[in-house]
């Protein structure tokens, strides 16, 4: 492991503040199962995500990275340890406050788009906030439809659309809440090399435009590199991180890990 690289992480914990933080880990552990069979998904991490930052998590498979951006996101509890969400610790919420939670202050970007066959474009975008009771800003939401480049595509279905028109609707529908933090999970898995760059490149100009938290689970270097921070994880523990990264430097990192 790095040697900096866990010092890093709790300094940052320690003098940021939480009001800073988008989410952060402490001493997070997830084990599944027991004695013989135990797996340890995660195994004592504490990791910091600071807001307005575009955060690229890694691991061969069985790391703990989805285990850890499900934890993260209150879609799975910890087996000891907290995750907290701006200010609010996830263990000390109801199963409601939680869903609440969730449709308010997390946004979620996937491979798989998760778009409602039967709405419009609109409809979908619009739908975390129906669902969360709160008011459309539509200043808002018509600089998210702009940014995006779906203005004359918001009463298409999305069988009217294309993979990568599709996408650009789920991180619409991600971004119009003005979440706390997005969590994208292999967002350009289904898509060709070009309009994942599009997405991409987006995805970063949602982070230097308009202040939005991503963290990206990817096992792809070239998308890492459009993130500014690059997390590395290993048998449930963070192994490595790396700044401002390039295709080449995160390659560096991953063989290192497997050596």
């Amino acid at each position: 492991m790095n040697p900096s690289a866990e010092s890093n992480i709790v300094e940052t914990i320690s003098s940021t503040g939480k009001s800073e933080l988008a989410a952060q880990a402490i001493n997070a552990s997830k084990i599944y199962g027991e004695g013989d069979t135990e797996v340890r998904a995660l195994d004592d991490v504490t990791v910091a995500f600071p807001r307005g930052r575009f955060t690229a998590v890694m691991g061969p498979s069985g790391s703990g990275k989805s285990t850890l951006m499900h934890v993260l996101a209150g879609l799975d509890t910890l087996t000891s340890g907290q995750i907290i969400v701006g200010d609010t610790d996830l263990s000390t919420l109801s199963e409601r406050e939680l869903t609440l939670l969730r449709r308010t202050h997390v946004g979620f970007i996937f491979q798989a788009f998760n778009l409602i066959p039967t709405l419009t474009a609109q409809e979908n975008i619009e739908l975390p906030l129906r669902l969360a009771s709160l008011d459309l800003d539509s200043s808002w939401f018509n600089e998210v439809v702009g940014a995006v480049g779906l203005g004359d595509r918001m009463d298409h279905k999305p069988d009217e659309l294309s993979g990568g028109q599709q996408q650009r609707v789920a991180v619409a529908r991600a971004l119009t809440a003005r979440p706390d933090i997005i969590f994208a999970d292999e967002p350009t898995g289904n898509l060709d090399s070009v309009t994942g760059t599009e997405i991409l490149e987006f995805m970063g100009r949602a982070v230097r435009d308009f202040g939005q938290t991503i963290v990206m689970v990817t096992h792809d270097a070239v998308g890492a590199s459009f993130a500014d921070d690059v997390l590395f994880l290993a048998d449930g523990k963070i192994v490595d991180e790396l700044a401002n990264p390039t295709p080449d430097t995160v390659l560096d990192v991953i063989r290192r890990i497997g050596r």
